[in-house]
C-alpha cells in the first residue's frame, strides 16, 4: 500500500474520545460505564460489527456467535469491537418482499456508521438483499470496511435424495400440484431440507452475492463458499476481525478498491457461476453509489465472454457445500484468470491476482475447466424489444433450451391475486406454448418487486406433463428458481409500461440468442391501448412506504432511491 499509516489522532473515533473538552468526557465516562477500562479503548480503532443476526432470519443465527469470534479478532489486533444491531431482512419471512426494505438497511447501516464514532466496519450479512444493502450504506459512508458472509447452509435430505432449498421446493410442489407425490411426502421434504444455519445452499442470491462481493475484493478471499456450519467459518470471522484493524491504520476504503474492473470481475464471476438474476439489480445499486457507471448493456456484453462452470444447482446438479469441498469461488476464479482484472485491489491489501495464489480446483465435474463448461456462454442474457425497452433478464442457463425461441398467445394476469385465483381453473385458457405473463408486480406494483416470476405451471398443464413454459413479468426471481421465465421487465407496468398494454391472445415473441422480447402488436395499436390505459392508485399513503413509492427507481437502474446515488458528500457531524 502507498498510503501512509495513520496515526492515533488521524482516527476519526479521536473526534469523540482524544480531544480534552466536556463533549470527550462525557463520550469516555460513558463508555467506562458499560465496563470498558481506558486501556481497551484509548488510542484504538473503533470497529463498528454491524449484526443482522434476529429470530424473524434463519439463515443469520449463528450471527451472535459469530460477531464475537469476529471481536476476539479485533481485539487481537488492538482494536476496539463494538457490535451494533442493524435492520435484519429475513428472506422467507418479510412481505410483501425484501426488496422494498434493501434500501432502508442500507440507509440504516450508513447512518450508524456515520453518526458513531466509527473507523471501520465489518458487516455481517448474507441472506439475499442484507449484502447489497450493508455494502450500498457502507460505500457511501466509505469508511474501512470488510464483509464477513452467513455461508451456505448444510445441504438437505430426503429419502435417500439430496435436497437443495428453493430449487427442489419448486420442483416437488410441482409433484405435489400434478398428484405425483403425497402430502406425506411433502411434509417429510419441509421436515430435511433446511437442516443448519446459513442461507440456501443451491446457486440463490445469497450465494450469488457473497461470491461476487468476494470476487470484487470486498471479503477475505475464500470466505463466500464456506459452509455456516464449519469450522472454518468462525475462524475467517476472526481473521475479518484482525483484518479490519489492519485496513484501518492503512485508510483502506472501499473508493480504493471498488473500480470499473472490480465491478466487472463480479458481473464476470456472476456469470460463471450461473448466479441469480437479483444480481444484476444489486449491482447496478451498488455502482450507483461509486464513479462506476454500470448500464445492463454490460452485463450481456460480458455474458458473452464466459461460460457458466459452476455445476450448482439450478443451473446445474450440485450445491454449495460441493463447489466449497471442489475449491470454492477461489478455484473457479483461478479458471477465469484470463477474463479478470488481477490487478483489482482487495481488503487484504493484496491485488485479486496475489489473492488467489494457491487455489485449486479438486472436482472437474463441478467446478468445470473453461473447455468442458456447464453452458457455453454466462448465465444470464438481457433481452431488448417494444415489450423491455428499458430491458428485461432471463436466466437462460437454467431455462428450457426448446424455449429460448418461442412465439406463443399470451395469457395476461393483471396482478398476483388474480394469477393465483385463475392459475388452477379448468377453465383457463391455456396450452403449452402459451406465454403466462403477470402484471403489476414491478419496484411501484408489487409492491417492492417480489420474487414472483417463477410464475406456477397451471395445474391441467402439469398434469399433462408440462413442466416449463414461457413467463414473462415486471417481478423478480428466487436465484434457487428455475425455468424460462423473463424478469425485470422495465418500464414496469404500474407506471405504464408495455406489459401493462398486452391482451390475451397477443403473440408474444421470446428470442434469447437475438436477445429480443416483443409482442407482436401494431405501435398505433399499442399507442391506443396506452391512451386507454389508466394509472392505478398508489399502495401506501403514508410512512416508509410511501416515501419508497416517491423516489424507488426503476430495475434496470437498480431500484435505489433516487437520492441516495447523487448529489454531493455529507459532511461529518460536529461533535458539540
Amino acid at each position: 500500500m502507498s498510503k501512509h499509516r495513520k496515526r492515533h489522532e488521524d482516527l476519526r473515533s479521536y473526534r469523540w474520545y482524544g480531544v480534552n473538552d466536556l463533549r470527550s468526557f462525557g463520550h469516555r465516562s460513558r463508555t467506562k460505564q458499560m465496563g470498558y477500562a481506558e486501556e481497551e479503548y484509548a488510542g484504538r480503532p473503533v470497529i463498528g460489527i454491524l449484526n443482522t443476526w434476529s429470530e424473524m432470519n434463519p439463515c443469520h443465527t449463528h450471527f451472535r456467535e459469530r460477531a464475537e469470534q469476529v471481536k476476539r479478532g479485533v481485539w487481537q489486533a488492538g482494536g476496539f469491537p463494538v457490535e451494533m444491531p442493524a435492520l435484519s431482512l429475513g428472506e422467507p419471512f418479510m412481505k410483501p418482499s425484501t426488496m422494498l426494505y434493501r434500501n432502508l438497511l442500507a440507509m440504516d447501516a450508513e447512518e450508524l456508521l456515520r453518526a458513531n464514532p466509527i473507523d471501520g466496519a465489518v458487516l455481517l450479512g448474507g441472506c439475499d438483499k442484507t449484502t447489497p444493502a450493508l455494502l450500498m450504506g457502507a460505500i457511501s459512508m466509505d469508511l474501512p470496511t470488510i464483509f464477513v458472509p452467513a455461508g451456505p447452509m448444510l445441504r438437505g435430505s430426503w429419502r435417500g435424495e439430496t435436497l437443495g432449498s428453493g430449487s427442489d421446493v419448486w420442483k416437488y410442489w410441482a409433484e405435489l400440484r400434478a398428484g405425483n407425490i403425497e402430502e406425506e411426502d411433502w411434509k417429510e421434504i419441509e421436515d430435511g431440507i433446511a437442516r443448519s444455519p446459513g442461507h440456501c445452499m443451491t446457486m440463490g442470491t445469497a450465494s450469488t452475492m457473497t461470491s461476487v462481493v468476494e470476487a470484487m475484493g470486498l471479503s477475505l478471499s475464500g470466505a463466500a463458499s464456506i459452509p455456516a456450519p464449519d469450522s472454518n467459518h468462525p475462524r475467517m470471522a476472526s481473521a475479518s476481525g484482525r483484518r479490519i484493524v489492519e485496513m484501518v491504520w492503512e485508510d483502506l476504503k472501499p473508493s480504493d478498491i471498488l473500480t470499473a474492473g472490480s465491478f466487472d470481475n463480479g458481473i464476470l464471476t456472476a456469470l460463471a457461476l450461473g448466479g441469480s438474476t437479483n444480481s444484476l439489480v444489486h449491482l447496478v445499486a451498488m455502482a450507483g453509489r461509486t464513479p462506476v457507471r454500470l448500464a445492463l448493456d454490460r452485463f450481456d456484453s460480458l455474458s458473452r465472454q464466459v461460460p457458466v462452470l459452476a455445476n450448482v444447482r439450478p443451473s446445474g446438479a450440485y450445491l454449495m457445500e460441493d463447489f466449497y469441498y471442489a475449491g470454492g469461488l477461489r478455484g473457479l476464479l483461478t479458471r477465469l484468470r484470463e477474463h479478470l482484472d488481477l490487478e483489482a485491489m482487495t481488503v487484504s491489501g493484496q491485488p485479486l491476482g496475489q489473492a488467489l495464489e494457491g487455489a485449486g480446483v479438486y472436482n472437474d465435474d463441478v467446478i468445470r475447466p473453461l473447455d468442458n463448461p456447464l453452458f457455453p456462454e454466462g448465465g444470464l442474457a438481457l433481452l431488448r424489444g417494444n415489450l423491455a425497452p428499458d430491458g428485461a433478464v432471463i436466466k437462460h442457463s437454467a431455462a428450457d433450451p426448446a424455449l429460448l425461441q418461442h412465439k406463443g398467445p399470451a395469457v395476461v394476469f393483471k396482478d398476483y391475486n388474480d394469477m393465483a385465483a385463475r392459475i388452477d381453473s379448468p377453465d383457463l385458457e391455456v396450452m403449452a406454448d402459451s406465454v403466462i405473463i403477470l402484471c403489476n408486480a414491478g419496484p411501484l406494483g408489487g409492491p417492492g418487486m417480489p420474487e414472483w416470476g417463477m410464475l406456477p405451471i397451471p395445474q391441467k398443464l402439469l398434469q399433462q406433463g408440462v413442466r416449463d413454459m414461457v413467463r414473462i413479468s415486471d417481478a423478480r426471481m428466487s436465484g434457487t428458481s428455475y425455468g424460462t421465465c423473463v424478469l425485470h421487465v422495465a418500464p414496469e407496468s404500474h407506471v405504464g409500461g408495455p406489459l401493462a398494454l398486452v391482451q390475451d391472445g397477443d403473440i408474444v415473441e421470446l428470442d434469447v440468442p437475438g436477445r429480443r422480447l416483443e409482442v407482436h402488436v401494431s405501435a398505433e395499436e399499442l399507442d391506443r391501448r396506452r391512451q386507454a390505459w389508466k394509472q392505478p392508485s398508489p399502495t401506501y399513503p403514508r410512512g416508509y412506504g410511501a416515501m419508497y413509492s416517491r423516489h424507488v427507481t426503476q430495475a434496470d437502474k437498480g431500484c435505489d432511491f433516487d437520492y441516495l446515488h447523487s448529489g454531493a458528500s455529507i459532511p461529518e457531524p460536529e461533535i458539540h
